[in-house]
């Protein structure tokens, strides 16, 4: 609850008058009022940790976005990237199978080898990191669990955090030229960034339509990190000469990031009537 993701969605979810369970690590930093919600300092690693809050609050719905996501970090320590992305998703499971009736899961472009690009849900999965392979175990014990499911994947989730949480690729480029620093990007990683209202929107309309099965919840723009860049650059009106296009090769990074996982959004958009702004319209909206 305390991520990007976590925070946006408990925001919508207490707008919208629902009874809200938040579970993170450590204590909640969440900007919302005492008794809009409840929180939990669990640890999805730990199966009783999980199933103490299941036991006590037996909820309808779990959203289930806990992971660990730094995809050089999962690279260095698998045995602890395993532990919480695929045995912390079979503990949520397990519980959700007894005391819930329906889970969502949500999970990354980081599935796809990055071979052929606009990939849409029936594509085969070939992970070619370590993050990304435990993300499909997940995947594939979500699949299997004995109750309605629905998978979430996204892509390069930007937005502004509302307290206390990781940086983003704009935040990033916004600090970096405000400063007046060079900065690299690279130029040959395609990929559909999701502003974290839409990614917001599209689970909020799987609970709506009450939808099961894999959906692409992803941005429309098809882009590269550079061109992400120089788009944000502009609209804030920072210096993009401090900008220099590399290709990914020039970093020496422990999990290899795929190439081009954009995606295609037609089943979101025809099954759901998700419908996502563009780029510009989203980093607009962190101004």
């Amino acid at each position: 609850a305390n991520g990007l993701l976590g925070q946006h969605l408990l925001a919508k979810l207490i707008g919208q008058g629902f009874e809200v369970i938040g579970l993170g690590r450590g204590e909640a930093r969440l900007p919302f009022p005492e008794g809009s919600y409840r929180y939990y300092n669990a640890d999805i690693a730990t199966e009783l940790s999980v199933h103490k809050v299941f036991a006590e609050e037996q909820p309808d719905l779990v959203v289930h976005a806990a992971a660990m996501t730094q995809v050089d970090e999962c690279e260095l320590n698998q045995e602890i990237c395993e532990r919480i992305n695929v045995q912390g998703t079979s503990h949520v499971i397990v519980n959700a199978e007894q005391y819930s009736r329906k889970i969502i899961y949500v999970s990354t472009d980081f599935v796809f080898d990055g071979e052929k690009g606009d990939y849409s849900e029936e594509d085969q999965m070939g992970p070619v990191s370590w993050y990304g392979f435990t993300k499909m175990q997940a995947e594939s014990l979500v699949e299997t669990c004995d109750m309605p499911w629905a998978i979430v994947r996204t892509c390069l989730v930007y937005g502004n955090t509302l307290t206390g949480t990781r940086s983003n690729i704009i935040n990033w480029v916004k600090e970096n030229l405000s400063a007046g620093k060079l900065i690299r990007v690279v130029s040959d990683q395609v990929r559909t960034p999701t502003y974290i209202d839409d990614l917001v929107n599209g689970i909020m309309l799987i609970i709506e339509k009450s939808a099961e099965g894999t959906f692409h919840i992803a941005g429309k723009d098809v882009l590269t990190p550079y061109d992400m860049a120089l788009k944000t650059a502009a609209l804030y009106g920072l210096d993009a000469s401090l900008i220099t296009k590399v290709d990914a090769s020039t970093f020496s990074q422990p999990g290899r990031r795929p190439a081009k996982t954009n995606f295609d959004i037609s089943r979101a958009r025809m099954e759901l009537g998700y419908e996502p702004g563009s780029f510009e319209e989203g980093i607009n909206k962190m101004k």
